[in-house]
């Protein structure tokens, strides 16, 4: 008898066990992730919007690995913007920490008790693994408590992260990180004044004065501007390269394409002259002069400041980065998205149009493009022949579903995980694939 008893018992606890499991499968998301935090993580973000937002998702993946407590990031503004941006200014903070609760708890400031203490300060290495944080940063964390990164640019590997740290810098960098209301708004109202029009695409023409002078890439400019960008390179100790051949890098592909070239490129590609074309870019350099051979051809063009008002543009004048998140926002939603150069802004959108459904990014070859306009220009090609050899060398590089190119040991050389991130496109891919099948 106390035997059936104890079994009927046990077969109660089952039940109720197999029942509160299915409740915890049903509404894990809704269940906080409860942890002894091991101290705390100060992040110095570097560079513009783009290298900081993908370093952002970088920290919170580490502080969520090692079970820190992340404080609120500080963004750069010692660059070469110099905006005093907070990342308050530009972010949704409110969001930012409650969407990732069930990951890592998020503070905007240290505890009173270690406001006077003065952090370890440090600059992780370079595209480090899970395991290096783990074996070399938690052991600094905890003999300190709190610890400061002074730089966050590419401190975590593209590849060799566990299935679970991949996906969650997919959610920081695609649900977390939502700009401010003001900055979504104004953002959208870009998008719906484009959208009345029809489709249009977006054209990242970074020919902007620092991209120049960092890169050394003067063709197609005068001794007098040449001379200019120099100076600044030499102004700005922290650019490492200061002697540069401009046309060997140029015909290495390593140079932005300029509007002249950029309006030969969308020309071949097909573009109608009609077609409505926005500018996502800081200062042109050289201004309305240098954008004249592209608005002759396409004079459908349009910038944030012909699409808003000074009133509404002008809270946002002096800070490039809030600047940088409203071009963002129409780039990520346009029809085509076209980058004339593969810097941080050209690669994560990229990565954010597949996320959101495989949208059509053209990933100019460089390298190929200025050999075929220089024969273009030297009259050994005609336009038929260009046109023809453009548009076969784009065939495949408009954002199919591919994995990423993986190169052991040259992490700078392989693909970058924001603008491909695989682990986390299954549904894009689902989606584009149903569509696709409709259209049939």
């Amino acid at each position: 008898m106390p035997s059936l008893m104890i079994c009927k018992a046990q077969r109660r606890f089952d039940l109720l066990q197999g029942k509160f499991s299915g409740f915890l499968k049903q509404h894990e998301d809704c269940l906080l992730r409860l942890y002894k935090s091991n101290g705390y993580l100060l992040v110095s973000c570097n560079g513009g919007l783009n290298q900081m937002r993908a370093a952002i998702c970088d920290m919170v993946t580490v502080a969520r690995y090692l079970n820190l407590t992340m404080v609120i990031p500080e963004l750069d503004k010692q660059s070469f913007w110099a905006d005093p941006s907070d990342f308050g200014d530009i972010f949704d903070v409110n969001h930012f920490i409650d969407s990732l609760r069930n990951e890592v708890k998020i503070v905007k400031e240290l505890p009173q008790k270690f406001s006077e203490k003065v952090p370890l300060s440090m600059q992780p290495i370079s595209w480090s693994s899970e395991k290096y944080y783990l074996r070399q940063i938690l052991p600094l964390v905890r003999k300190h408590k709190v610890v400061r990164f002074s730089k966050t640019d590419s401190r975590l590997a593209n590849n060799g992260l566990p299935l679970k740290l991949q996906k969650l810098r997919c959610h920081v960098n695609y649900n977390a990180l939502r700009f401010t209301p003001s900055i979504e708004a104004l953002g959208n109202k870009m998008i719906s004044t484009l959208r009345r029009t029809g489709s249009f695409i977006v054209l990242h023409l970074r020919y902007e004065m620092d991209m120049l002078a960092f890169s050394g890439c003067t063709h197609g400019c005068s001794d007098e501007e040449t001379e200019e960008l120099t100076r600044m390179r030499y102004a700005y100790p922290w650019w490492k390269e200061k002697e540069i051949d401009s046309e060997k890098k140029r015909l290495e592909g390593l140079c932005p394409l300029t509007p002249g070239e950029t309006t030969f490129v969308l020309k071949a590609l097909g573009f109608p002259r009609d077609t409505r074309i926005y500018i996502a870019s800081g200062e042109i350099y050289g201004g309305e002069k240098r954008l004249a051979v592209l608005k002759k051809e396409f004079p459908n063009i349009v910038r944030k400041e012909t699409l808003l008002s000074d009133d509404e543009l002008r809270p946002f004048q002096k800070h490039s980065t809030q600047m940088a998140a409203l071009d963002y926002l129409v780039s990520v939603a346009s029809d085509v998205f076209i980058p004339s150069n593969d810097g941080n802004m050209a690669k994560v959108v990229e990565g954010h149009r597949r996320f959101t459904g495989f949208h059509r990014t053209i990933q100019l070859d460089r390298k190929k493009l200025v050999e075929l306009i220089d024969l273009f220009e030297d009259q050994e090609l005609t336009w038929e022949e260009f046109s023809v050899a453009v548009k076969e060398l784009h065939g495949g590089r408009m954002s199919q579903p591919t994995r990423r190119r993986i190169i052991p040991g040259q992490p700078k050389e392989e693909d970058y995980f924001y603008a491909n991130p695989h682990e986390c496109l299954g549904p894009a891919k689902k989606r584009r694939d149903r569509l696709k099948h409709m259209e049939i």
